[in-house]
């Protein structure tokens, strides 16, 4: 399976990204610098990564957003290819429409890098196929901006359409409703504050992260 990794200026975790994905699908992942216009034929997922980038000016994710290849990456989602945002990427997914809601600065205002507990709220997606409905998983999280927020309504129709990907499994920085990854409508668009490409392997205490691309390889890329 071909993809492809958007590398914005002060993205610190598109070579973690790189890395996971070539390990599991074997083929090295195009990096795609955001000032292009155009995204390699024949993908089969496109990451956007963790990171600060343009400093996190604005808002997270504001200025990225606007970068000539969002407009390419918007155009993809919307034929249904699949992409993930990952921490900053979720941030990026959020400012460019691809995902409501917003993420804001952690209740206790403290940049956090731990290990955390995420219950799988919906196992019918592509990219958590690999998970059974309600599995406590273990993956890292490392973020200062990782309060996702939404309107009651908005709250409200995530859950009922089964768009909450994923949930803390105890209360994390008053994130909403514990939400740590949310789906779009279409199910091919995830963003999640927590890095599973940091959780790949036995070396890392485990392969909880592994499991969504090995997920995404069997689901899309035969």
């Amino acid at each position: 399976m071909k993809t492809a990794v958007i590398v914005f200026p002060g993205s610190n975790c598109d070579r973690d990204i790189a890395v996971a994905l070539e390990a599991v699908t074997g083929v090295k992942p195009a990096m795609v610098w955001h000032g292009e216009t155009s995204l390699p034929a024949g993908l089969g997922l496109v990451a956007l990564p963790g990171g600060f980038s343009y400093g996190d000016y604005l808002r997270s994710g504001a200025v990225a957003a606007r970068s000539p290849i969002m407009r390419a990456v918007v155009e993809a989602a919307e034929r249904g290819l699949p992409v993930l945002g990952i921490c900053n990427g979720f941030q990026v997914l959020t400012e460019a429409g691809l995902l409501p809601g917003a993420l804001m600065r952690n209740e206790g205002l403290d940049f956090v890098c731990r290990d955390v507990e995420l219950t799988v709220a919906n196992a019918q997606s592509a990219f958590t196929s690999r998970y059974d409905q309600g599995e406590t998983i273990t993956i890292p999280v490392a973020h200062h901006d990782g309060n996702y927020f939404a309107d009651a309504e908005t709250l409200d129709r995530l859950e009922g359409e089964g768009r909450v990907a994923f949930r803390y499994a105890g209360q994390v920085n008053g994130s909403a409703r514990k939400i740590a990854g949310v789906l779009n409508a279409a199910g091919n668009v995830l963003g999640m504050m927590p890095h599973p490409e940091r959780r790949i392997e036995a070396a890392h205490g485990g392969v909880d992260g592994r499991r969504m691309f090995e997920g995404l390889l069997e689901t899309v890329g035969a």
